[in-house]
């Protein structure tokens, strides 16, 4: 038997048939999604590298529709936060500590990823160009370290919000089937 008390009360703070909260599951589903149908797409056809002149022209534009949708995601995000009700217990010292360690972790993933595979190899290198990256530390910590989800998300308590709970589960679903699509 499996105790749900908590689940049940966690699901009392959210409302989940709220125009923000369908927003953001919405937004934070779409993007892996649409990464990788359009990467497998760009991979058999070669159609944006042809429209763009260039596969490295194609991979730039790629990426920068890629951060705007996660400019859009997160701010989804943070509306449906903001929009549900807080939590008492997690309107406290430790839980907005515990997500500025949690903030300082995602972002050194994050950075470190970047930097070791450069903007083509973080957007889609693989599909577009050449692979050139070998396998670096990050690699070796973490599966695939650009998956791990955006820290902004994993920040969720600095709104004490149960809906940020949820939410932040959403993407981990939704990166986890991503890994499994690509792989």
């Amino acid at each position: 038997q499996v105790d749900v008390t908590a689940m049940v009360q966690l699901f009392g703070y959210v409302d989940v048939t709220d125009s923000g909260f369908v927003a953001a599951v919405l937004s934070i589903a779409f993007n892996p999604l649409f990464w990788n149908v359009v990467a497998r797409w760009e991979h058999k056809t070669r159609a944006l590298s042809r429209v763009f002149g260039s596969p490295r022209a194609a991979c730039y534009t790629l990426g920068a529709v890629i951060l705007m949708l996660n400019c859009v995601r997160s701010h989804c995000f943070t509306e449906a936060m903001k929009r549900q009700p807080k939590l008492e217990s997690l309107d406290c010292h430790w839980a907005y500590y515990l997500g500025l360690a949690v903030l300082a972790v995602g972002t050194l993933f994050v950075i470190s990823s970047f930097l070791a595979l450069g903007f083509t190899g973080t957007f889609l290198e693989s599909a577009l160009l050449e692979p050139s990256v070998s396998f670096h530390f990050l690699s070796q910590v973490l599966h695939k370290p650009v998956y791990l989800p955006d820290p902004f998300l994993l920040f969720q308590n600095r709104h004490a919000s149960p809906a940020g709970l949820l939410l932040t589960a959403v993407v981990a679903i939704s990166y986890t089937i991503a890994m499994l699509y690509e792989g």
